[in-house]
């Protein structure tokens, strides 16, 4: 077929147009271009061998989700919601360089690519979709962060002990120094923890690069989570001279505390939530100066759970803003070059958000301070019933495999009822407890020789007193001993 059509005859035009389209049969991105509808017109012969659809007829008059299949690079399945091509396509803007994984669609093999989507203006509002192969690209970052994972970890031995040998020095217990050296093992100790720190971001970074973290989901009800983990700052915005405030839906509020009504529940990884929520409002305590406010909110907006990080800090200047999320970046203005910093904490939280089916963005204007958005998938209640019973019987089928069940497995077939109800089996144990001594007291007197009764009585009613104290304190410091040699050892 003929992707671009003329109405002039002439030759010249008629080259060209042959040109583009043998252009775009020879090159190795796929491209594939729709209708207004999402109807495939055209499909190039990489897209053809990527998507495994067969050849060009088998593709052109069908819907391109037909065809274009993807998932994320982590291999979970994209919902309607959360998949960037779909939402471009819906609502003809544009998108680039989304990277996801496409599944081929006779050998179900997954092919890492990059996709992009170009609206084209006019009568017809085609959208031109490309995908580039990226297998080799992932491969070389891996390597990268492999290197970078190992030289961090190298090195962040020795810098410990440089951190530590400096805070022996400036301890006045341990040695004594002038206030001008002092000085100066102050600024080489703050540099030191400076570097440690950059050490342990590159090593939290590459772990996620090369999926050596692994997400532990469960759900959770997000505003309590969220105010959990701001509450932690509230005494070091006040050391700031910042007002601090959680729930608040506009500034002028800073400084009250809000009751959240609404309740909203999420299915998120917990530790990634901390080192999200830690980095963010991190910055804006560090970016906002005295007597500012910042606050911090949770909303449902229909299916997605909102957080939102408010400062009215220095703000964000426009050249900055598209690059702040990248690996390294930082601004480089008079007001933040005397601020820490090492680039690499907002693009832990991109990764860690992203890793959990989510977008994070900003919204600022230099001098009027900043808004980090964070946007995930919400649960609705009967989502978050079920997956809560779902964990509940995870953590039951645990506990009745766990490696410790077999002790208490060899007394009678109670395991199951003890752990149906733990809190009244431990009532019922000492109630049992002195039956037990009284009816091995009986036995003995019978098997005894029936002279002595006399002497028998008085020696069991001593026995089960007597034979403890002995017992325990022989034990005890052997007990104590073998303790204390394995402390030993251990230090």
């Amino acid at each position: 077929m003929k992707l671009f059509k003329h109405s002039s005859t002439k030759d010249g035009a008629n080259n060209q147009s042959a040109l583009a389209e043998l252009a775009l049969k020879a090159i190795n991105d796929g491209v594939i271009m729709t209708n207004k509808s999402g109807i495939i017109e055209f499909i190039n012969p990489a897209a053809v061998t990527m998507t495994e659809c067969g050849s060009v007829n088998n593709a052109v008059g069908l819907d391109y989700g037909l065809v274009v299949k993807l998932e994320s690079k982590e291999g979970r399945e994209l919902s309607e919601a959360e998949n960037p091509l779909i939402q471009a396509m819906n609502t003809g803007q544009p998108l680039e360089s989304f990277q996801a994984s496409l599944i081929a669609g006779q050998s179900d093999k997954r092919i890492p690519v990059a996709i992009s989507v170009l609206p084209v203006e006019g009568i017809q509002q085609n959208r031109i979709i490309t995908f580039r192969n990226i297998t080799k690209e992932l491969e070389e970052e891996g390597e990268q962060t492999e290197f970078i994972s190992t030289a961090s970890h190298e090195m962040r031995t020795p810098v410990a002990s440089i951190e530590g040998y400096l805070s022996l020095a400036l301890n006045p217990q341990t040695a004594t120094i002038d206030d001008r050296a002092r000085g100066y093992l102050a600024a080489a100790h703050a540099a030191s923890q400076h570097l440690g720190k950059l050490f342990r971001d590159l090593l939290d970074v590459t772990k996620l690069d090369d999926n050596r973290i692994k997400l532990h989901f469960e759900p959770v009800e997000m505003v309590g989570l969220v105010k959990t983990i701001s509450d932690d700052y509230i005494v070091r915005a006040k050391e700031a001279k910042i007002s601090f405030s959680f729930g608040s839906n506009e500034p002028s509020q800073f400084g009250e505390s809000h009751h959240m009504d609404q309740v909203v529940y999420g299915f998120v990884d917990t530790n990634f939530m901390r080192e999200i929520l830690d980095n963010l409002i991190d910055n804006a305590i560090k970016y906002t100066p005295e007597g500012g406010s910042i606050y911090v909110n949770v909303r449902g907006d229909g299916d997605r759970v909102l957080i939102n990080v408010t400062d009215t800090g220095i703000g964000i200047s426009a050249d900055d803003i598209g690059h702040i999320f990248q690996k390294f970046y930082r601004s480089d203005n008079s007001d933040t070059r005397t601020i820490g910093g090492n680039g690499l904490g907002l693009y832990l939280v991109k990764q860690r958000v992203e890793a959990m089916g989510g977008k994070v963005w900003a919204e600022s204007a230099f001098g009027e301070g900043s808004t980090f958005y964070v946007s995930l998938p919400r649960l609705s209640g009967d989502e978050y019933e079920k997956r809560m019973i779902m964990v509940r019987n995870q953590q039951m089928q645990e506990q009745l495999s766990n490696p410790q069940s077999p002790q208490p497995a060899a007394t009678p077939q109670m395991p199951p009822v003890s752990q149906m109800a733990p809190a009244p089996q431990p009532v019922p144990q000492p109630a049992s407890a002195p039956p037990t001594p009284a009816s091995p007291m009986p036995a003995p007197a019978p098997t005894s020789p029936t002279p002595a009764p006399a002497p028998a009585s008085p020696t069991p009613a001593s026995a089960p007193i007597s034979p403890t104290p002995p017992i325990s304190p022989t034990t005890t410091p052997v007990q104590n001993q073998i303790n204390n040699n394995l402390n030993g050892e251990v230090k």
